[in-house]
């Protein structure tokens, strides 16, 4: 492959990635598609009736041009209305069509700006008429079916768990009830570190073939396009010249193929999300490197990314028949991004990290900030004079200093002391934000339904750095001013509605497994916060966890927090109470899905009994102050007479709900005969050796605390007397104990706060 020839481009279909479903509403439809020609992009939405097999009237009609990202980049999010005010239902299975008028008036149907040689047919669809199909969320909460994942790293161990949402709609494609009505991929969506040196090969020719230009990457006094950073050669600018930690502590694998380029950015969201950019062939590993350990890992990360490749058109279907969300965590960007206030000095310090970090931003906002909300990308307002500022930036090729101010101040980047080229901060309280220009996007957002409300937070460019303790101090993840704009605002305009149920999104977890709080405090009290992420968990800062949990407990006595980040998933139950006061306790569900593929050894060990027989998670009480907030775990049900006299002003106790048996899940798919065929080729040699391999069976599989192979979780409520409902989470994963079918494992929770531990509790 070489994208520096025409004939490169001219075999890509019109279509790089997408069509993919976004912001989904009664009045109002977007769609996200990146395009390697410009065009003016028309959308328009059907309704149809036998359950889906016939395209019916036309509701919603919507026009835009693409942005000019690139010589051959060009995207754009298309919003449909309705021309008479009309609004879509719940009960309903809907289509959407696209039509794509390029700049000599020629006009191409869907189905011809998918097509190309090298894939003639491209099927996005789960009907005969070849249109994706959506339903809405419906009116009540034991209808509603949501999706939600994190952490998608293309070379990661294991097989990516996003391909089974597609198996999840076929299912039920034609039942607007039981189809998933959306989906919440929680952060991590593309990785800028730890990234497989045959994949940064790809997407640094893609970027620089799709951009047309080269950057001219800063570093120090010199500069470098991404050509001269080559694959698994990074590590050194990574770590000493961007400032980037995640190659710290003896690791630079981490960083040796680190994102640099914008290009570079804008081509790892094309790959992640559609096949057509990838080669047929990567080159020998002894065309690129001639270190043994190199060619190693090459040779590994070619057989994994081969095998994400394989599963990208499932993905890529999915994505175009289900309204998808998503909001970044750290590796969006790069690792430990923002983590505290050490990090920021020491990457938006200098100008490499300061350009690494607005490239991704800048990748975030056009693949994933313009199609949650595409209000803020509308005419006139900010997030279309950012897009502006991105055509300028690759008109110019990337030589315009004003047209680069413009896009950090829209973007939310600091500006920098003139005298120190530090970052600059402004103090709020006893915290330090990150200067921001108040023309700056936001990124978190509030969905809306009949049923329920999500309420998405931006736990990265809101942290409060704490003034009085050093720059390496764990950090408020929302400094006091975003608790309000982003968490309670939200909760008082909905709190007189009794018939929504609440979704907070917090991508990084809340309450996260007893013995990773162990090491996190370990590890702070010994300054080795880079290592292990020390400041990203809510529970790590204790009075920022304490107002958190103050505000959603005094506004809401049910509420399920959906979260990811952490390479296993399980399920938890938070109940709350005064201790001098007639309010009604509280309840908050934690549910956390996480990977989708970057499973690890480690994850697969907690997956199994072990995890339960050495380490089991334990019942945990605090009590917890509110002027000025604060918390600290008790280890009895009991209050002692010094603690009593604190006057604490409620109290929690948190406890781990248990997975169920793993069940299969009895729907037939390519993707499970894809990796039937590797694994047996894979172990036929060894197949005697089977009966003696006791921790691959099913029972010691079974582990009843966390799920932690590549996963994905689809969310439903059960309704039972009185009003009182459960919470399920199904994870999913494929099994190679089960002949390598889909499986699940159900977490099953009151969404009922715990009288009787709550009871339990007692105050001297």
């Amino acid at each position: 492959m070489n994208h520096q020839t025409g004939s490169f481009v001219d075999d890509l279909p019109i279509i790089l990635a997408g069509p993919i479903l976004k912001h989904t509403a009664p009045e109002s439809v977007t769609v996200l598609v990146a395009l390697k020609q410009s065009c003016q992009v028309k959308l328009k939405v059907y309704r149809t009736t036998e359950n889906g097999e016939r395209l019916d009237k036309c509701l919603f009609v919507g026009r835009r041009t693409t942005a000019a990202l690139g010589k051959y980049l060009h995207v754009v999010a298309v919003t449909a209305v309705s021309p008479i005010g009309e609004s879509l239902t719940n009960d309903c299975i809907y289509a959407y069509d696209l039509q794509f008028t390029l700049a000599d008036q020629t006009v191409l149907t869907l189905e011809q700006a998918l097509s190309s040689n090298r894939f003639p047919t491209v099927n996005i669809s789960y009907f005969q008429h070849q249109k994706p199909t959506f339903v809405l969320p419906p009116n009540r909460l034991e209808d509603l079916h949501i999706v939600h994942a994190s952490c998608r790293k293309p070379h990661g161990h294991g097989f990516d768990a996003l391909p089974i949402i597609d198996s999840l709609i076929v299912t039920a494609v034609n039942q607007p009830q039981k189809r998933p009505h959306q989906l919440f991929l929680t952060g991590d969506q593309i990785y800028g570190d730890d990234v497989a040196s045959p994949f940064l090969w790809c997407a640094s020719r893609l970027g620089d073939a799709l951009l047309g230009w080269e950057e001219q990457l800063p570093l120090d006094e010199i500069y470098r396009t991404p050509k001269e950073l080559p694959p698994g050669e990074r590590a050194a600018v990574a770590t000493e010249v961007a400032g980037f930690t995640a190659g710290l502590h003896n690791k630079p694998g981490k960083v040796s193929s680190h994102l640099f380029s914008l290009g570079e950015y804008y081509a790892a969201y094309i790959l992640s999300w559609s096949q057509v950019c990838w080669p047929d062939a990567f080159p020998p590993a002894d065309r690129v490197t001639s270190k043994p350990h190199a060619i190693k890992s090459w040779q590994k990360s070619v057989k994994d990314l081969r095998q994400f490749i394989q599963t990208l058109p499932q993905v890529r279907r999915a994505l175009a028949n289900i309204p998808t969300y998503t909001i970044f965590d750290d590796h969006d960007v790069t690792d430990d991004w923002n983590l505290n206030q050490a990090w920021c000095l020491r990457v938006l310090g200098n100008p490499l990290g300061r350009r690494v970090v607005q490239n991704a931003l800048l990748a975030y906002a056009v693949f994933q900030g313009w199609g949650n909300t595409p209000g803020r990308f509308k005419a006139g307002e900010n997030g279309e004079k950012l897009l502006y500022a991105a055509v300028a930036w690759s008109h110019f090729k990337g030589q315009h200093p004003k047209t680069e101010a413009a896009i950090a101040r829209y973007l939310g980047i600091p500006s920098s002391n003139p005298h120190t080229n530090l970052p600059n901060f402004v103090q709020e309280d006893a915290v330090f934000i990150l200067e921001r220009d108040a023309e700056a996007l936001t990124w978190n957002y509030t969905i809306k339904s009949h049923c329920h409300e999500v309420i998405v937070l931006d736990t990265r460019t809101w942290r409060g750095y704490p003034a009085n303790q050093k720059p390496i101090a764990p950090p408020m993840l929302l400094c006091p001013r975003a608790m309000q704009q982003q968490l309670l605002q939200p909760l008082q305009q909905t709190a007189d509605n009794q018939n929504l149920t609440t979704f907070v999104i917090a991508p990084t977890n809340v309450f996260g497994l007893q013995v990773i709080d162990w090491i996190h405090h370990w590890q702070l009290k010994r300054e080795q916060v880079f290592s292990t992420d020390v400041g990203d968990a809510w529970n790590i800062n204790f009075p920022a966890l304490a107002r958190l949990l103050t505000i959603l407990c005094e506004q809401r006595q049910k509420l399920v927090i959906l979260t990811g980040d952490i390479h296993y998933s399980c399920v938890s139950r938070f109940s709350y109470a005064p201790l001098y006061n007639s309010q009604t306790p509280s309840v908050l569900v934690q549910l956390t899905a996480s990977a989708l593929k970057n499973e690890e050894l480690i994850t697969r060990i907690i997956h199994t009994r072990l995890k339960q027989w050495l380490l089991p998670e334990k019942i945990r009480h605090w009590i917890g102050w509110n002027q000025p907030p604060n918390m600290l775990e008790i280890g009895v049900k009991q209050l002692t007479r010094s603690q009593a006299l604190t006057k604490p002003n409620w109290h929690c106790v948190l406890e781990w709900i248990p997975r169920q048996s793993t069940q299969s899940f009895n729907y037939y798919t390519e993707i499970s005969d894809l990796i039937a065929a590797k694994k047996t080729a894979k172990n036929s040699r060894w197949r005697w050796l089977e009966p003696f391999k006791f921790w691959q069976t099913r029972w010691f599989q079974d582990g009843r605390e966390v799920v932690g192979v590549n996963n994905i979780a689809s969310v439903h409520f059960e309704l039972f007397d009185n009003n009182n409902y459960q919470v399920i989470q199904d994870i999913y994963w494929f099994d190679a104990a089960s002949a390598n079918k889909i499986v699940y494992s159900r977490f099953a929770s009151s969404l009922q706060p715990n009288q009787h531990l709550l009871q339990s509790f007692s105050v001297r």
